[in-house]
């Protein structure tokens, strides 16, 4: 569990530590251990009935909860109820099984935005740099991704090509 310690001292803001227990009074004890160990931390819960529990249980602690695993509207709506700090849907697994990931985001928002839950959406299993853009666009809070894919919202070929103009007619005009 040092890990987590070292990287919360690296970072600025939350970091999520996921319980490994399925049962509720596995995740009680493995989250208690884990909110423990600094306060940037974030019990991380399998989108279950256990985990929702769990999530209710940390929630009146005060301690921040990260409910993962979430495929539907349903699903986060309760996470926001138990008071979840963020949900996490998971939208590059959905576009897998033809399933519109970016519209689950849409739809989450709708309801919180809807009923003022504070919970926030972090958009997780992100695949390409438009699932950035598109979450960043219907509202998603946050966003968790490889950093190819955050790399991959610097490019462009326009940009490509526009640089090496650039650079053609400075070379010119100093000879």
């Amino acid at each position: 569990m040092k890990h987590y310690v070292d990287i919360c001292n690296l970072v600025e803001g939350d970091v999520s530590a996921e319980v490994n227990a399925l049962d509720y009074d596995g995740m009680i004890k493995e989250g208690e251990e884990l909110a423990d160990l600094h306060d940037q931390i974030v019990v991380k819960l399998p989108m279950t009935k256990e985990g929702v529990m769990a999530a209710k249980y940390f929630s009146d602690k005060g301690i921040k909860t990260n409910v993962t695993l979430v495929f539907s509207a349903g699903q986060a709506l309760l996470a926001a109820k138990a008071g979840a700090t963020y949900v996490s849907p998971f939208i590059g697994r959905l576009d897998d099984v033809s399933t519109d990931g970016l519209a689950l985001i849409e739809e989450i928002r709708l309801i919180y935005d809807n009923y003022g839950y504070e919970t926030q959406i972090l958009a997780a299993s992100v695949r390409h740099t438009m699932h950035i853009v598109n979450c960043a666009k219907i509202g998603a809070d946050v966003m968790t991704g490889p950093l190819s894919v955050i790399y991959g919202l610097l490019k462009h070929p326009l940009t490509d090509i526009g640089l090496a103009q650039f650079v053609a007619d400075y070379e010119k005009g100093n000879k």
